[in-house]
């Protein structure tokens, strides 16, 4: 008994860290304010913050119970209608756009906030292109990705 209630304690302990070492990430590199300046929606900032905070325990709770978040029927719990198994897969392809999206403005918010990118062009002599250029960077990437998981590289159990 007092095993299984410090293991909870360890793991909500180390939930809360990491949650909060994902947080500092993203005020460190001023994504929420960045997108909020960008589309001129200043005034719906705090709404843009809770959504992430929401989207990301959302996520952590599908992450960590996935059963309880198994459709009746999906390949979670095996077999089951046709209806359910578009539903799931529709889910997880706006999902994966999503978290796409996410992470790449992420990368770009710290390459941004490192002045990598016109550190780079300056040092290779890139005057005129640079649109281009993160355009093939995130063409390869999705191309990258679709070979990846489309070719059976790798094995996701659902």
């Amino acid at each position: 008994m007092w095993q299984w209630i410090f293991l909870a304690i360890c793991g909500l302990s180390g939930g809360i860290l990491v949650s909060a070492g994902v947080f500092t990430v993203l005020l460190a590199v001023g994504l929420v304010p960045r997108f909020a300046g960008k589309t001129h929606t200043a005034s719906k900032i705090f709404l843009y913050e809770e959504t992430v905070i929401w989207g990301t325990l959302f996520g952590n709770a599908v992450s960590v119970f996935e059963d309880v978040f198994a459709a009746e029927g999906s390949r979670i719990t095996g077999g089951g209608s046709a209806w359910a198994d578009i539903l799931q897969n529709g889910f997880l392809v706006v999902l994966g756009l999503f978290a796409g999206i996410f992470v790449g403005c992420l990368a770009l918010a710290i390459a941004e906030m490192l002045d990598s990118i016109p550190i780079f062009t300056r040092r290779i002599g890139l005057r005129h292109g640079l649109g281009f250029m993160i355009l093939a960077t995130a063409l390869g990437k999705l191309v990258g990705s679709l070979l990846y998981f489309g070719k059976g590289f790798v094995q996701i159990t659902l």
